[in-house]
């Protein structure tokens, strides 16, 4: 749900270098523990499916402030999983750029927040369902927390980087991203009850796909996981 939607040049330079070199390490990560576990078909097929659907309802912006879109992220990491999300992430950040949805510069940065999202509701969710929530709150508060750690963070990344061209001083530009940044708390809930529907249909018709061997019984998820 998190995006920063800067163009080419926005960031100085180390800061391109920190985050693309912060961004390819949790991919990295999450690469070489893919490769140490092993993967199966099914999770692959699933993966390609949760990027498809993140990639489509990411390209529906709407025009506020600089921007705002929901992405799925957070269903995507209680579905795929931190490290397939991560992955996923990537991957949509990547073709969005190529469609002029984000500059390739901040690949890095944006492929951080993003996988932070997944990552984050993914173990939100498994924290939750061990807590005895039932699925539809556990999911709708896993999503928005996810999400609402991704908005902070692209605040975070913004402020600290600042924007090359900007007659904004420190303090003005943080007020500003302040203001972007709730907005995008308020899409995190509207996002996150979305996502709680989705998950407690997804429980009902397919509980493995959750880690689920059914609707009272919560399991570690099959798939590949941190």
């Amino acid at each position: 749900m998190a995006h920063i939607h800067l163009g080419e040049g926005s960031f100085p330079l180390w800061a391109l270098v920190l985050w693309t070199l912060l961004g390819a390490g949790i991919v990295g990560a999450a690469v070489y523990r893919i490769r140490k576990g092993g993967i199966e078909t099914h999770q692959i097929a699933l993966a390609g499916i949760a990027a498809a659907a993140s990639f489509a309802i990411f390209q529906l912006n709407i025009p506020v402030w600089g921007g705002i879109h929901m992405n799925l992220t957070g269903l995507v990491g209680i579905i795929a999983g931190p490290l397939l999300g991560a992955l996923i992430a990537l991957v949509v950040n990547i073709f969005s750029a190529a469609l002029g949805h984000g500059a390739v510069g901040l690949l890095g940065a944006n492929t951080l927040v993003n996988a932070s999202e997944a990552i984050v509701a993914y173990y939100a969710f498994r924290t939750l369902l061990r807590m005895d929530w039932d699925v539809f709150p556990a999911g709708a508060s896993a999503a928005t927390i996810g999400l609402s750690a991704g908005a902070v963070l692209m605040g975070a990344v913004i402020v600290v980087s600042g924007v090359n061209g900007s007659a904004l001083p420190r303090g003005d530009l943080t007020i500003a991203v302040g203001g972007l940044v709730g907005l995008n708390l308020g899409v995190a809930v509207i996002e996150g009850l979305l996502t709680g529907f989705i998950v407690r249909f997804l429980a009902s018709v397919r509980p493995d796909l959750l880690g689920l061997a059914d609707r009272d019984t919560h399991e570690e998820p099959t798939g590949v996981t941190a």
